[in-house]
């Protein structure tokens, strides 16, 4: 089975979405950070994209958090994208425990 790893960055206070999709950035959340804490993220559009491709919907990967020192395995959740056009609008992701 394939490893796949992302890279995210912390979502900025305040942080339009429609202004991050713009800059090529997908919002995403990822639960399960510190037990039951979600912390708001984003990923670059491209790379998500490849990585929803290759991994599959629901599927594993490292994600990575380089502000918060973190770094787990996760599940890719929910996958919201405009019904037609394909773009992506939103990634969630649920840290594994332990």
């Amino acid at each position: 089975m394939a490893k796949f790893s992302i890279e995210a960055t912390k979502r900025p206070e305040g942080s339009k979405p429609n202004a991050l999709r713009r800059a090529n950035l997908v919002p995403a959340t990822m639960y399960g950070h510190n037990g039951t804490e979600s912390v708001q993220l984003t990923v670059d559009a491209k790379t998500i994209e490849l990585l929803i491709r290759d991994a599959g919907r629901g599927g594993m990967v490292e994600l990575n958090v380089p502000e918060l020192n973190y770094t787990t395995g996760a599940r890719i959740q929910e996958v919201q994208s405009h019904p037609w056009r394909g773009y992506l609008y939103h990634v969630s992701f649920k840290a594994n425990k332990g």
